[in-house]
């Protein structure tokens, strides 16, 4: 039995999935583990790369795209590492990375979930924990509060934007682009809930183990480099709806149908008014990137009523 199984899953990726494994391989060397690639339906070479180039793989390769979610239970159902390492595609550890979650669980076994500290591929911070969302979170960062006030506790809450991320810390939910996922706890919450198509999954599970009374952690030592976006290959509205489509379902899973009424109505509000926005500054400054984030939020106010 591995100590960890390490489990991607990829999507038209092929160009980012080499930089991962390769990166795995050149810092996980020491380290007990496995390999699981699932691919969803991938038309890129990606499949015969991964037959050719890591032929000791475990490899699922989907008929359709059945979603992130469902693609990880697959894997983790099958492996059998007491440890489960779930790496996003377009994610590149660094040197150390997969020491330091490791010793966080060794250090707090009350932890179920471990994140790590993610950066641009500029070197740029790259916000890897946030607070759970909230209404007031939400109507704080529609109103731009968070980014007027950045330093407070109150509107900078959601992104913990108050706060350096320079410092291990026990936080809500830890981006799921690289995450160590002690077994022991995950069979007891289950896995991802497969209703997630994407998005939100990773803020789902967290609020389950902390449910269940496990700790989420954050791990600033493990530092892994994320292309955002790499792995989703999702045209700009596209990426926007499905996001907040999950934040809804987030909402009315976890805080009710009521709450969930009045989250879109606070997205309706804000999508419109995101629209109006983008028009204007697209008018007056001649910028064609405000006019494309201004119909990808038009069509995201068309949508919200049938999330």
């Amino acid at each position: 039995m591995p100590e960890v199984s390490v489990i991607i899953v990829n999507w038209n990726a092929r160009q980012y999935l080499a930089r991962c494994l390769a990166a795995l391989a050149e810092h996980g060397a020491g380290v007990d583990y496995d390999l699981w690639v699932v691919d969803n339906a991938s038309e890129d070479d990606s499949v015969a790369f991964v037959q050719k180039a890591y032929p000791q793989a475990h490899l699922i390769v989907n008929a359709q795209n059945v979603g992130f979610a469902r693609a990880n239970n697959q894997a983790m159902a099958q492996s059998t590492g007491r440890f489960l390492l779930l790496l996003n595609s377009d994610a590149f550890l660094q040197a150390g990375a997969l020491e330091a979650l490791f010793q966080a669980m060794r250090d707090h076994p009350d932890t179920g979930i471990a994140g790590a500290q993610l950066f641009y591929e500029d070197g740029r911070l790259q916000r890897s924990c946030y607070a759970f969302p909230t209404l007031a979170s939400e109507l704080w960062q529609t109103l731009w509060l968070d980014r007027l006030f950045p330093h407070s506790r109150v509107f900078g809450g959601y992104q913990m934007t108050w706060w350096a991320m320079d410092t291990p810390r026990e936080v809500d939910w830890v981006m799921g682009a690289c995450i160590l996922v002690r077994r022991e706890a995950l069979e007891q919450v289950g896995g991802f809930d497969e209703t997630f198509f994407m998005y939100s999954e990773e803020t789902d599970l967290c609020y389950r183990m902390k449910q269940a009374g496990w700790k989420v952690r954050y791990v600033p030592e493990a530092r892994v480099v994320h292309v955002w976006g790499g792995s989703a290959n999702l045209a700009g509205r596209e990426t926007l709806i499905r996001l907040y489509q999950s934040r809804v379902q987030f909402f009315r899973k976890h805080y009710g149908l009521v709450t969930a009424f009045f989250y879109k109505l606070l997205l309706g509000f804000s999508s419109l008014a995101r629209t109006a926005m983008g028009w204007a500054i697209s008018a007056v400054l001649r910028r064609p990137g405000a006019q494309n984030q201004s119909r990808a939020y038009w069509q995201l106010f068309r949508r919200v009523h049938l999330f």
